[in-house]
């Protein structure tokens, strides 16, 4: 069995992966789901601990995390889709310039 460590360096590695992703690539979508990684390293780390305390309260925390990331993930969707109707694009150097 896996001890606290090793969930923590997998949680810390989706969480560094995510980074990268997010400040490497231009593209929404791509930057929107190196946030979801992100998310879900963050997830696994609460699990982790929550596992190390013999606490239940942390598990079912990152199970309120997973239904916001739900939520959030049809909203940032619904909202990617608008914008490149808006502009025929999804590089976010596009969308970086503001007009009135």
């Amino acid at each position: 069995m896996a001890g606290v460590s090793e969930y923590i360096v997998v949680g810390s590695i989706l969480f560094a992966l995510g980074l990268v992703g997010f400040f490497s690539r231009r593209n929404l979508i791509v930057m929107f789901l190196s946030t979801e990684v992100m998310f879900q390293g963050i997830v696994v780390n609460v699990v982790a601990f929550s596992g190390l305390h013999q606490n239940m309260d942390g598990q079912m925390f990152a199970l309120f995390l997973l239904v916001i990331a739900a939520v959030e993930a049809g909203l940032a969707l619904g909202m990617i889709v608008l914008l490149y109707r808006r502009r025929g694009t999804l590089d976010a150097e596009a969308w970086s310039a503001m007009h009135g």
